[in-house]
């Protein structure tokens, strides 16, 4: 059984894919779902969403909202605004953020090689959103949110995509300050060629979609049929992992755990050496750390005895932060579950770490270096499971310009 496969994508027609186009899922709550996708009929929101359609205060988790959601689907397809492919085929797909490029394939990722972890993962998931990914996919028998993997980059994988993208693309679609191009890969030599070039890869790595593949395999195994049903593989786009970007994910914390300002930089003290900062710091080398504490910044540097050299977890900068100062310092002992801490992703700026502390809801904020690839792969590779909020990837991709229908 390949790694990956061709599928014959439901897709929608190139005038329509700009008002298709749609944020995955999960980066809007239901009340930016309704606004964004007002007076705007085709907006995939409707179908991802769903319960914007239905009364404020609908529970996203109402069979309705599901019934709307293979509703809405369906009424897409029937207006001629989504159309299948007529054979299996791969797609190339490019994010565009200002400098940033990077290009990977589309293709249905083996939910068996997911089971067996060569489509490795790095996180935990929560069973209540699995079952919301397992029911949306039911309802509409189909996967409409692509899950972002990563492989090692291969320069004969390169050139194949980018040989690719010579042709015309299907669309070009701007969203949100992103530029997606998709185009087709439906020659049989080309394709046969990715698939043995992806096949002879040791792995594929999530970046991006957890609970999706997750959800992917449970309802593999609810659907009867043989290996090569359509269920038994999962959307999936994969980048190289030299291409990909991913952001700081910062922390704020709402008091000092019962500690005054020069307590707790003296305890802060203990385990990084601190210096005072003229300006926002965000952090250019791994096991530094910015502080923004009483209006004013601070750079932090972990001391290299608190630095383990062989455990791929412990040796991430959100688990030196949590191990030796949100831990022992202000008392955060599972950042999961306790709600004096927030997370605050790298789009929105160190501006928003100062806004966070300033307005007094917050007490004191962290900028963080970002996580590596390398670093997720490592700690892929040995099984073992990132901290909470370690990675926040930019680009992302899009609702909508491309789905898998599993019947």
């Amino acid at each position: 059984m390949p790694l990956i496969r061709p599928f014959a994508a439901l897709r929608p027609r190139p005038e329509h894919a700009a008002e298709i186009a749609a944020p995955p899922y999960d980066v809007l709550d239901s009340d930016e779902a309704r606004q964004r996708a007002a007076d705007k009929p085709l907006s995939f929101l409707h179908v991802s969403k769903a319960e914007i359609d239905l009364p404020p205060g609908t529970d996203p988790h109402d069979p309705a909202v599901y019934q709307r959601a293979r509703e809405n689907f369906q009424r897409l397809i029937e207006q001629g605004v989504l159309l299948r492919e007529a054979q299996p085929c791969y797609y190339v797909y490019r994010l565009r953020m200002g400098e940033h490029e990077q290009t990977g394939l589309v293709a249905v990722g083996s939910v068996a090689a997911y089971d067996a972890n060569r489509i490795r993962k790095h996180e935990f998931t929560r069973p209540d959103k699995e079952d919301d990914r397992v029911r949306h996919i039911l309802a509409l028998r189909a996967q409409t949110g692509p899950v972002l993997l990563a492989y090692r980059a291969q320069a004969d994988i390169d050139r194949a995509l980018a040989q690719a993208t010579e042709a015309d693309p299907l669309y070009r679609v701007e969203a949100d300050g992103v530029v997606h191009t998709l185009w087709r890969i439906d020659d049989p030599t080309a394709i046969d060629a990715l698939t043995r070039r992806f096949d002879a890869l040791d792995a594929l790595y999530i970046a991006d979609g957890h609970h999706r593949s997750a959800a992917a395999s449970r309802v593999a195994r609810q659907i009867d049929g043989d290996p090569e049903h359509p269920s038994r593989y999962f959307l999936v786009v994969a980048f190289p992992h030299d291409q990909m970007r991913i952001l700081d994910y910062n922390r704020v914390v709402r008091d000092l755990n019962g500690l005054d300002e020069t307590a707790f930089l003296a305890a802060v003290a203990e385990r990084f050496a601190v210096e005072p900062a003229a300006a926002a710091v965000r952090p250019e080398t791994p096991g530094t750390f910015g502080m923004y504490l009483g209006g004013r910044w601070y750079r932090l540097r972990i001391r290299p005895e608190h630095v383990p050299g062989d455990d791929p977890v412990a040796a991430l900068d959100v688990s030196l932060l949590q191990d030796h100062l949100l831990g022992p310092v202000l008392g955060i002992q599972d950042p999961r579950k306790d709600p004096r801490i927030d997370f605050v992703g790298g789009i929105r700026g160190l501006a928003e770490l100062e806004r966070r502390v300033d307005r007094g809801g917050m007490a004191v904020a962290f900028s963080l270096h970002p996580t590596r690839m390398e670093q997720l792969m490592a700690v892929a590779d040995a099984g073992r499971v990132m901290p909470p909020k370690s990675t926040w990837f930019e680009p992302k991709l899009a609702d909508g310009l491309i789905n898998h229908l599993i019947d």
